[in-house]
This record gives structure tokens, sequence and C-alpha cells, in this order.
């Protein structure tokens, strides 16, 4: 009887870490895989089909060509990720408006800095059967994605994931509540690319 119910704990354990190690790791798209263009790609086109709207936003030649019409704290938006703290700080028009716990990359998958505007492709939800992950209300792995450079973006999380919120924990993306990830997607969709700046620092 003992030996039955050691094996029961000892499998119910396992469950719980396998679990754990599902909802932290693996809900999200790589950013430093080596087919993170592909990978993106095939993101976008779903994107597309589900909502008949391009995945990236502004594509205008200013894009493509880098150009910054507002640097940092000249932006009507600023974002500003410090990964010492795990926070993100939110200026709107030069003031901060919030300041939001977020999860960077974990070791072995740590953040790079950025500076820089975003790159365009914004997505609202993402559920794939091809790239499958947790879901957030029907919003998929990474609700309201902005991207700011690549495979990295700010998106927000899986309920699974929120216990490690303010804490290195994401495959290099920056994590935060989904609440505060809708927020930050709509005001880059309202005031644009153009007037809106990230740092990760």
């Amino acid at each position: 009887m003992k030996y039955i119910l050691a094996s029961v704990f000892f499998v119910l354990a396992l469950n719980v870490n396998a679990q754990t190690v599902s909802e932290n790791a693996m809900d999200e798209l790589n950013p430093f895989a080596p087919n993170i263009n592909e990978t993106l790609k095939a993101y976008d086109q779903e994107i597309q089909q589900q909502t008949g709207q391009p995945a990236f936003k502004e594509n205008s030649i200013s894009r493509w060509l880098e150009f910054n019409t507002c640097y940092r704290l000249q932006c009507t938006v600023y974002a500003r990720i410090i990964k010492a703290e795990q926070k993100l700080f939110l200026y709107i028009n030069g003031r901060l408006d919030a300041t939001w716990a977020v999860s960077s990359g974990a070791p072995g998958h740590a953040t790079p800095d950025f500076d820089r505007q975003p790159n365009g492709r914004i997505y609202d939800k993402y559920s794939s059967t091809k790239f499958p992950g947790g879901n957030y209300k029907g919003l998929g792995n990474m609700p309201y994605a902005v991207f700011i450079e690549g495979g990295f973006a700010i998106h927000g999380t899986t309920e699974g994931n929120f216990k490690h919120l303010g804490t290195p924990a994401s495959h290099g993306c920056i994590r935060l509540y989904p609440e505060n990830g809708k927020v930050f997607n709509q005001l880059v969709r309202q005031y644009g690319i153009k007037d809106t700046w990230i740092t990760v620092e």
C-alpha cells in the first residue's frame, strides 16, 4: 500500500512539474530560433487569414528606411523596459503614466537591448494549430503582441505565467499581463509606430 501511494505521489509530482515547464517555457515563439523569419511569415499569413488585415501596420517607406520621427520621451508613446528591475515604465506625452511588471528572457534566452521604434508587426491575438501553445481567453499564447525587431515582442502572457512576472522567464520577449499588453497595443495602434519608441536596457 505504501508503495502504491508513493508511486501515485511521484506521478502527480511529475505531472505538476511538466505542467509548470509547459506553462512557463513553451507558450510562445522562440525569437532566437534559426527559422524565426519563416515562422513569423507563417504567423503573418495566419493573422491575415483570421482578421483580413495585414500583420504590418503603417507599411510605409519611413518604416523601411528606419526613419525616426521622434525619439524616446519626444514620442507620444514611450515604453522603457529596465531588465534589472523587470519593469516597463510607460510614458505618454513625456509623463510617466504606468509602471508594469514584466518578464524578460530567462537565463540562456536573455532579451537583447533595444532602442528603437517598433518594426510595425502588431497582433491583437494569435492562435495557431501549426505552432501550438497556451491560450488566454481565446487570444492565443501571445495576446496583443507589438514586435520590436525580428521575433522579439512586447506581449501579454498566459495565466500560468502570471506568477513569473517580475522575474526573467521568457524565451526572449517581454511578457506582461494581457490587460497591460492590450493598453500598449492600442496606444501603438492609435498613435502609430512613428510616434512610439521602445527602450530595452
